[in-house]
């Protein structure tokens, strides 16, 4: 998957990111201090969410060469392309994050634990955890980092992702109340365009029509080692 998709979901994703994510971000602890400490933690705060989103990236796209050794990388991106278009005709609700099971419990609870301290290392470990918290919109990315080739590209799409969310989140944390949400609501009618775009890029590269950069031919099958004696 090219990189620009993974800024531009991140980008038009961030109103969702504003609308789950925002109420978090506002409650950050001050952190004490002048301007500068309060500067300081909510870029912390940014960079662990996004150090996350780096994590995942290259978990998914160790996952993803895994699959493309096993022949079945075109299978990955039919697939994948396919349920997100799918979700997004059915469910305009597409992008809400799913409902925190108990499996995530103990990260609301450590969550809790951190918002109540005041140390800028505090602020980097609340990114570091709402990064994990269950979000539609960022499964989507992980997708695109699965098809990505490899753990490094998988790496790089979900960095570039979490750089596309950034000027969203850093602003709420900057200015909070203040902010005026009409360019987050504007942003919000983008969401299922990019949405749609990915999930049609992946069921596109998947077909592997020989288009370059579009739809590359992919092995359909492992390929096979010759020895020579």
């Amino acid at each position: 998957m090219e990189l620009w998709t993974a800024f531009l979901l991140g980008f038009a994703g961030s109103a969702h990111c504003a609308g789950m994510c925002g109420p978090l971000a506002l409650a950050l602890p001050m952190g004490g201090g002048g301007r500068s400490r309060f500067v300081a933690g909510r870029v912390l705060y940014n960079a662990g969410r996004i150090l996350t989103y780096t994590l995942m990236g290259a978990l998914f796209g160790l996952l993803g060469q895994a699959v493309a050794i096993a022949g079945l990388q075109r299978w990955l991106s039919l697939v994948l392309g396919a349920l997100i278009l799918i979700g997004l005709f059915f469910s305009p609700r597409f992008v809400r994050a799913v409902p925190v099971t108990r499996a995530v419990s103990w990260l609301k609870a450590a969550l809790g634990r951190l918002l109540k301290r005041r140390a800028l290392s505090s602020l980097f470990g609340i990114g570091l955890l709402n990064g994990w918290l269950p979000c539609g919109l960022v499964y989507v990315a992980c997708a695109g980092a699965a098809t990505a080739g490899n753990g490094l590209h998988g790496v790089a799409y979900m960095f570039v992702f979490g750089l596309g969310t950034l000027p969203m989140m850093l602003t709420i944390a900057l200015v909070g109340q203040r902010l005026q949400f009409v360019l987050r609501f504007k942003l919000q009618r983008l969401i299922p365009v990019s949405l749609a775009l990915v999930g049609a890029l992946l069921f596109l590269r998947g077909l592997a029509l020989d288009i370059p950069y579009l739809s590359p031919r992919l092995p359909a099958q492992p390929s096979a080692s010759v020895n020579c004696h």
